[in-house]
């Protein structure tokens, strides 16, 4: 099992470059088999979840040449089979984008109920409610999602939650039913928008991604396009906490300032100094920071994903912080671990309570999911001593050459599989 090791006490300067947005990815790489012609895709994150999606697209038959580290070309025209295995989908859960994609172009899918990281239950009624809604038979026998119509009609569809996964999935069948559907209480998120635009680069007819109501006139087909992914708003925000925990200097690279709003109005109140360009944030951390409250929302609220990250600075901030998080039962897991550290922390239900300490110490901490993994190595950076993060395959799920980029900004870190290893790197860093 591979580790990261860390001395911490280094404050992270410099600039740092942002990768594509690993969800915005997925969802567009599924939909990229909605046509029978060649698509090309750039600006793709390399990591874990993208390879297993991509294993998962070339298993059901589509071609999958990977062209270099960031760029794929996929054709779905020989797609025979309809069935995602359970092996793909217990690895990532996003897998389950192939449900609207198939379900759009052939009228059939079959899909292993989901898997991924665990922070809580994450029901996929909302993508069933609005697959029945466009006139699909779903149903779910021995552990997987089958749906299946003769067509698919468009209707007006209200989601009873605001889900991202709900949005991009029935918003993909819509997109190859046939007349008008309407999606109310949509997810506004960045990558919604992308999934969007790349269908309609595609040819599909899609209207009001990012607002409240999305309306989509269904067409008979969709053709060949190049096409980029926005850059990974959690990716950014992960070093632009970074920043701030370890008292540094960042500019993250690569970004669109828009969709990082919370994040950097959350920064500001507890005293960091942000900068903002055309496409890079640059976060300065000097002196005591302060305390704040924070809840998390759909965008354009706060993200969950990013509440780990925040959670681990607050810890470091002077007074008395609240953190709610409205989106996932538990994903506060990490604060247990950050307790062994030093951290001043109590849970109760879905909220939690952060008194400032001056200081982290080094400690052996476990990665319970993969915001909280890069949380942890975070609090590792900003510790005083030898920090030790294990189950680090799931920051691995989401984060590229997250090592190497730390590094560069300052950070000693390396990633180890050995007890050796370790002992080396200890004698080596004194």
């Amino acid at each position: 099992m591979e580790q990261y090791i860390i001395k911490g006490g280094n404050p992270l300067v410099g600039e740092v470059e942002i990768g594509g947005a690993k969800n915005a990815a997925l969802a567009i790489l599924a939909a990229a088999i909605m046509t029978d012609e060649t698509v090309t895709i750039d600006n793709l994150p390399d990591v874990n979840d993208i390879n297993v999606l991509l294993e998962a697209i070339s298993g059901i038959g589509a071609e999958v040449d990977r062209i270099d580290r960031h760029t794929v070309r996929i054709n779905g025209s020989n797609i025979e089979n309809f069935d995602i295995e359970y092996d793909y989908i217990k690895k990532i859960r996003a897998s389950y984008y192939l449900l609207g994609a198939l379900l759009g172009k052939y009228k059939r899918a079959e899909v292993a109920l989901p898997g991924g990281c665990n922070i809580g239950s994450r029901p996929i009624d909302q993508h069933l409610k609005g697959f029945r809604a466009l006139g699909a038979y779903v149903d779910i026998e021995h552990g997987k999602i089958i749906a299946e119509a003769e067509r698919l009609i468009g209707k007006h569809i209200y989601f009873d939650v605001v889900s991202v996964g709900a949005t991009i999935n029935v918003m993909m069948a819509a997109s190859m039913a046939e007349g008008l559907t309407i999606l109310e209480n949509v997810a506004k998120e960045p990558h919604v928008v992308d999934v969007a635009n790349f269908l309609n680069s595609m040819g599909a007819n899609i209207r009001g991604a990012g607002t409240d109501v999305i309306k989509i006139r269904g067409v008979s087909r969709l053709h060949k396009t190049d096409y980029s992914i926005i850059p990974d708003q959690i990716e950014a925000g992960t070093f632009m906490f970074a920043a701030a925990a370890t008292r540094g200097d960042v500019t993250v690279m690569n970004v669109i300032p828009k969709h990082l709003e919370a994040t950097i109005a959350k920064l500001v109140e507890i005293g960091c100094e942000v900068e903002e360009f055309d496409d890079a944030v640059r976060v300065v951390s000097k002196g005591d920071l302060h305390n704040t409250q924070v809840k998390t929302l759909p965008y354009p609220g706060f993200p969950t994903d990013m509440q780990p990250q925040i959670g681990v600075t607050l810890a470091l901030c002077k007074g008395t912080s609240t953190i709610t998080e409205s989106i996932f039962e538990n994903r506060f897991k990490y604060l247990s671990e950050l307790a062994r550290m030093g951290a001043n922390v109590k849970v109760e239900g879905n909220a939690a309570t952060i008194e400032g300490v001056d200081k982290f110490s080094g400690a052996r901490v476990s990665a319970p999911d993969l915001r909280a993994g890069a949380a942890l190595v975070i609090a590792g950076m900003a510790a005083d001593g030898i920090t030790i993060v294990d189950d680090i395959v799931y920051i691995q799920r989401g984060y590229e050459r997250f090592e190497e980029k730390l590094r560069s900004l300052g950070a000693v870190i390396e990633r180890v599989s050995t007890e050796r290893e370790i002992q080396k790197f200890k004698l080596k860093v004194g």
